[in-house]
């Protein structure tokens, strides 16, 4: 790793120490996701941007967190988050997940880990591993940067939980199917769970 890929890493954490405290702060309902939640636990840095998982009732409280600390607010087209940045840094707000809202209950399940210097609370690896599975789709079927988060994860994550929420992807389901081949995950998996999500 070069030490420019260090400098955008110690950036993104400053980002994400900043952006968690001023939420925290508001007392809005959150939880770290993507690749700074599988950093937390114990991933390999591969930190672009900050995602955060929220209600979206909490959504203008954030926003307004975010501006108070200098972030500037947009709002894209998309209709499932909403974007800050912190000097060009991004961080993603994101209040639906393939067109399912983010629940208390989601939130609920999220444990408190420490990430730059800040504990905060970290999506549960299971829901993390499912919300990075069901986006995929016959667009966006890169399993190559999912693969070494997994590895890293394996060991916390239900992964029969994840077959049943996921079970209706296709996409999804051949990843799990991959995830056997590879010994990553024992297999076969058991897909017959309750597949409600989040």
């Amino acid at each position: 790793m070069g030490s420019h890929s260090h400098e955008v890493t110690d950036a993104i954490l400053e980002t994400l120490k900043k952006a968690s405290t001023g939420l925290k702060d508001a007392d809005v309902r959150f939880a770290l996701a993507g690749g700074c939640a599988a950093y937390a636990r114990g991933a390999a840095p591969s930190l672009h941007d900050v995602d955060f998982v929220l209600p979206q009732e909490d959504v203008p409280l954030a926003l307004e967190a975010l501006d108070k600390l200098g972030f500037k607010t947009a709002k894209p087209p998309e209709d499932w988050l909403v974007k800050a940045y912190d000097e060009g840094r991004l961080v993603d707000l994101i209040f639906r997940i393939c067109d399912r809202p983010v629940t208390p209950e989601l939130l609920k399940r999220a444990e408190p880990l420490k990430a730059s210097a800040v504990i905060l609370p970290v999506l549960e690896a299971t829901d993390l591993v499912i919300s990075w599975l069901m986006p995929l789709s016959e667009h966006s079927c890169d399993y190559s940067g999912l693969l070494p988060q997994v590895r890293a994860l394996r060991e916390q994550v239900d992964w029969n939980r994840v077959a049943a929420v996921v079970q209706d992807s296709p996409y999804a389901a051949t990843f799990l199917v991959l995830l056997e081949r590879l010994d990553v995950v024992p297999g076969p998996l058991d897909s017959s769970g309750d597949p409600s999500w989040p």
